[in-house]
């Protein structure tokens, strides 16, 4: 007769292998310090990154690339939102990272700007109201998904646009290390990062 621990279910016993989505700590009811929204929005041009290094927490540290980024202040309703799609049938996961942003004003610039945002698929970058930069769409971009040109019916109404932009990625947004309020790549110290002039609306 076997060793009486040989008759135990499978789940009794000591696990082998330690796998890679095996949980690492816990979590303490925070503060009520935090603050919702996001107040600036900066768009990078897809592929002009360059090589992107990622910390332990999935976190941005650094990136090497030379690229121009253009700023697009915000206030209201945008928002982003991730949705984690998982399905036990087939074994995956990944994050739905989705950016809803609302612009006032109709003009032809914006027309045009917005043509060839819709066009690309460029990485995000979104500074919320708390001080942090998260970037969406860090290995395939954010394609525009959806959107609104309105003229409005009341004077009341909102007179500009309406834009979805959805990245699908392997990991929630990415904080980015080292942003401050004049330079959001100020962490970034192998990037070369250049902003756009503003357009007046």
């Amino acid at each position: 007769m076997g060793e009486p621990s040989a008759y135990l279910p499978f789940f009794h016993k000591k696990k082998l292998i330690d796998m890679a989505c095996d949980l690492t700590g816990g979590r303490l009811k925070p503060c009520k310090d935090a603050v919702g929204g996001i107040r600036q929005i900066h768009f990078v041009d897809f592929g002009d990154l360059g090589t992107v290094s990622v910390g332990s927490n999935d976190e941005v540290t650094d990136m090497t690339g030379t690229f121009t980024y253009h700023t697009y202040d915000v206030k209201g309703n945008s928002s982003v939102e991730t949705n984690i799609q998982t399905s036990l049938e087939n074994g995956t996961t990944f994050f739905e990272q989705v950016l809803n942003v609302t612009l006032h004003k109709l003009t032809k610039e914006d027309n045009k700007e917005l043509k060839l945002m819709a066009f690309g698929r460029p990485h995000v970058f979104v500074e919320t109201f708390d001080g942090n930069l998260i970037l969406l769409g860090r290995q395939h971009g954010a394609e525009v998904t959806g959107g609104t040109m309105v003229t409005g019916t009341a004077m009341g109404d909102l007179q500009g646009y309406t834009l979805t932009l959805t990245g699908n990625e392997v990991t929630m947004p990415n904080f980015v290390d080292g942003a401050t309020d004049a330079d959001p790549f100020a962490g970034m110290a192998s990037a070369t990062a250049t902003q756009s002039a503003q357009r007046a609306v």
